[in-house]
């Protein structure tokens, strides 16, 4: 189903897991995860090569005789796409949950925690299903070694529990914008030609490919504003090419504005500055 969490604090202990059933839990640990919220409940928006640091953060209410050491027992948050039983993909946390004990009674104890998740690209994103709705789980792990050989045996047992959905959110494509104005300098009531093109991120490949049949906002901002104001909506055709011409009226800034779907983020391209005369 997953990695166990703390595979890398236990030195060399799970290259052996492979070999391991993970062993049945006689009785389901009392853990309860609450108000789990993924990247500050804001889309997460992934390039081809930036890892994106992911912020957690969630109350975890335990066993107070369960000791969480995060070499033998371990608990915190990961992401997942499908089903809790059946996960397409999975991203586990990079960095050992930081917890502050904030209630305790005589059997559980109550802790406010925060972790980060690194998602890079390349080692977590395969292809543009992974481009939609993420599912939170909370998991308690524990590891069972035993890596005395001198009676020729050795045992690596691990088990995991995973609680869930707790919470979601959206892994979303980068995207890419571009513009050109010109010519430049204009001559005022001339014809101004602006260029640019759409592209957003491909997993797979891990470069930028153009993005056909979107809608993207042309907008221009005159010399002295501070606000721009849409122009035009242009379609994306072959390649992700955007082209379309207006009449120069000012001195201003010219931009494409993407404003995103349910799959790729929001865009604006850094305006072109057009002279007229």
């Amino acid at each position: 189903m997953r990695k166990f969490a703390i595979g890398a604090v236990v030195s060399g202990a799970l290259a052996l897991s492979v070999l391991a059933v993970p062993a049945a839990s006689a009785t389901t640990p009392d853990f309860a995860f609450s108000k789990v919220v993924v990247n500050g409940g804001k889309p997460i928006v992934v390039g081809t090569t930036n890892v994106v640091k992911i912020p957690v953060t969630y109350t975890l209410t335990r066993p107070s005789d369960i000791v969480l050491d995060n070499k033998t027992k371990a608990a915190g948050v990961l992401l997942y796409r499908g089903t809790l039983a059946h996960s397409l993909n999975t991203i586990e946390n990079s960095e050992l949950p930081v917890c502050t004990t904030t209630a305790t009674t005589a059997t559980t104890v109550t802790e406010s925690c925060k972790e980060t998740i690194d998602l890079d690209p390349w080692a977590s994103l395969y292809e543009a299903a992974d481009a939609t709705t993420w599912h939170a789980a909370g998991y308690y792990g524990r590891l069972d070694l035993d890596e005395d050989d001198s009676d020729g045996h050795v045992s690596v047992n691990y088990a995991d529990d995973l609680w869930g959905p707790l919470a979601s959110v959206q892994i979303k494509r980068a995207a890419k914008l571009t513009v050109n104005a010109g010519p430049e300098p204009v001559t005022k009531g001339k014809t101004l030609t602006v260029t640019g093109s759409l592209t957003r991120a491909n997993w797979y490949s891990s470069e930028y490919a153009g993005y056909t049949g979107q809608p993207v906002a042309l907008q221009f901002k005159a010399k002295g504003a501070s606000t721009y104001t849409t122009v035009k909506t242009v379609t994306s055709g072959t390649s992700g090419a955007l082209k379309t011409t207006v009449k120069a009226s000012a001195d201003g800034t010219y931009r494409f504005s993407f404003a995103g779907t349910s799959t790729t983020g929001a865009k604006a391209a850094t305006g072109d500055y057009v002279d007229v005369k």
